[in-house]
């Protein structure tokens, strides 16, 4: 049985891409000109991977964003299908003839970190990620990293963070809570006690060649002498 997927709902903070697509292109220009751009095809060119500055329209601390022509929406609490249809409604209803409306959040970002092969931070190129599309993205697990123990630390609404254990080897996974990430999650791998281990042995092994090249230079200089 596979996780039910919940959609994510927009928060203070939270930065938004809307684009109005109409007959006319240069009706809609001033509300697409803040997000990022089209591509020729006419489609939502994708965000890359590690966007530390997103563009588009920041949701402001009372919940509201403003829209050229369309002006000032509360959106706190809607999820992204739910806001498009409303400004499809009111700019079919006001302004523009029978428009198209995206909308899609433009700092959906996880924190990947530990151990695995590009540790950083990704914007996610849509809403229903799942924890292991972001561990491909991180470019997997290194060979230390440990599968059945991976942590995952959660947001939530008031400021506190929840803190998962997640079995990636169970074959159940994708039917846990915490399958599909939110925003800001966190996820951490921790490394294998080999690793620690290897890394003990590889700084005696670095003193114990320190040591011996010292002992060789003191012999030296005591026959210099």
């Amino acid at each position: 049985m596979k996780s039910e997927y919940i959609e994510p709902t927009i928060k203070v903070d939270d930065i938004l891409n809307i684009f109005i697509q109409t007959i006319d292109p240069q009706a809609t220009i001033s509300i697409n000109a803040a997000n990022v751009p089209l591509s020729t095809s006419g489609s939502v060119s994708t965000p890359a991977l590690n966007t530390v500055t997103p563009t588009g329209y920041l949701v402001n601390k009372e919940g509201f964003i403003e829209l050229p022509v369309l002006g000032k929406l509360n959106v706190l609490g809607y999820t992204t299908s739910q806001l498009r249809d409303s400004i499809t409604k009111i700019a079919a209803a006001k302004y523009f003839k029978d428009p198209t409306v995206i909308v899609r959040f433009a700092n959906f970002r996880v924190n990947v970190t530990g151990e695995v092969l590009k540790p950083g931070q990704y914007v996610m190129p849509n809403e229903k990620v799942s924890i292991i599309d972001a561990l491909a993205m991180a470019g997997d697990l290194t060979i230390y990293g440990k599968r059945e123990n991976v942590l995952l630390i959660r947001e939530n609404a008031d400021g506190t963070k929840t803190p998962y254990r997640v079995n990636l080897t169970r074959s159940d996974i994708m039917s846990a809570p915490y399958y599909y990430l939110k925003q800001n999650d966190v996820i951490y791998v921790e490394p294998r006690k080999a690793k620690s281990d290897a890394n003990d042995a590889s700084q005696a092994r670095y003193v114990t060649i320190a040591a011996s090249l010292l002992s060789i230079l003191i012999i030296l200089a005591t026959r210099l002498k």
